[in-house]
């Protein structure tokens, strides 16, 4: 049986009689070939783990020292996303580091398990991964941190599990501040137009909220809280729906631009004025919300410098720094532009 004493000495054959396989199979896991079924595969995989067996690729690679990390991300349709890219992009630049892009929504075909994608990343030389805003659930993960890829997961829809560091903004306190400013303006019927109920940063926006019309002694009405996708389209649903409430609001908290960019085209199209019928606020603070007609009050996030710290926290992890916190927290601020006024009468 092959030892860890001698890796030098490791040959595909060795790795094959530690798993029970052929040597042909362990040569299609080890270069990423896919016709391999998963159990055999997953002995393949515990066998060169255990044995410390590195392919040539992967030892050409360790002698390539430019770091290389993926940003995997669900679509380039959105401005949070661009934003969270170019602050990514920016401290790659000046820190030498190579990116790719992997854009998930427009892989819908691939049938690449978690294991296979995290072997892949080894075998492709890549140093370490960021998520942007997506749902990893802690059995994906788990096949990059068995093989120690640093990943940082900005913004998580699900709390990511053990030691994955997240970057994310002050969601709770963007949303009490959000809500607090359309109650100082006059407002007690406000709605929100939310994002996925299980998302992380939705519940602690809609906390927020929450907390902003207790406080004011204003009750939270369940009739007008809504949910659904960071997109526009979600605005444009929700819109239809608060219009056909009894008493209407008067106001609408959207819990990102995108939501809030749905809202005012489903306002256009309903003419209802905004902000002298119905005052609108969003969340991320995006290039979108200045050229919104109108220009929309929004609470900003720092996105270009969420993509800067998960980079940073990336290379910390690859020099194996100690971090002092998995969950990086930036502060968030609220822009007043045109879309909010004092309610009508």
């Amino acid at each position: 049986m092959a030892s860890k004493e001698r890796p030098a000495k490791l040959t595909l054959a060795a790795i094959a009689r530690e798993a029970g396989v052929s040597a042909p199979t362990v040569s299609k896991v080890v270069n990423g070939r896919e016709d391999v079924a998963a159990d055999t595969r997953a002995k393949v995989l515990t066998a060169l783990e255990r044995t410390g067996y590195k392919s040539p690729l992967q030892r050409k690679n360790t002698v390539w020292r430019r770091p290389v990390v993926e940003v995997v991300i669900d679509t380039l349709n959105s401005a949070y996303g661009v934003e969270v890219l170019n602050g990514v992009l920016e401290h790659a630049a000046a820190s030498d580091v190579e990116v790719l892009l992997n854009v998930t929504g427009q892989q819908r075909g691939s049938h690449l398990s978690p294991e296979q994608r995290a072997q892949r990343m080894v075998d492709e030389g890549r140093s370490g991964m960021i998520v942007v805003t997506s749902a990893f659930s802690a059995a994906e993960l788990e096949p990059f941190h068995r093989r120690q890829i640093p990943i940082v997961v900005i913004d998580p829809l699900n709390p990511p599990q053990g030691e994955v560091v997240s970057v994310g903004a002050s969601n709770w306190a963007g949303g009490k501040a959000a809500t607090a400013h359309l109650l100082g303006l006059g407002h007690r019927r406000i709605a929100y137009v939310g994002g996925p109920e299980a998302a992380e940063c939705n519940q602690a926006r809609l906390h927020g909220y929450m907390a902003a019309l207790m406080a004011d002694g204003v009750a939270v009405e369940e009739s007008y809280i809504f949910s659904g996708a960071f997109r526009p389209e979600n605005g444009v649903a929700g819109m239809k729906s608060i219009l056909q409430l009894q008493p209407r609001p008067t106001a609408i908290f959207a819990a990102s631009d995108s939501i809030a960019l749905g809202i005012l085209a489903e306002a256009r199209r309903q003419k209802v004025r905004i902000p002298e019928d119905m005052s609108v606020v969003g969340f991320d603070g995006t290039y979108q919300a200045e050229e919104s007609v109108p220009p929309l009050t929004s609470v900003s996030q720092p996105l270009q410098e969420m993509g800067r710290a998960a980079l940073r926290f990336v290379m910390r992890q690859l020099r194996g720094d100690t971090l002092d916190s998995h969950r990086v927290e930036l502060a968030t601020h609220l822009v007043v532009r045109e879309s909010t006024a004092a309610p009508a009468g």
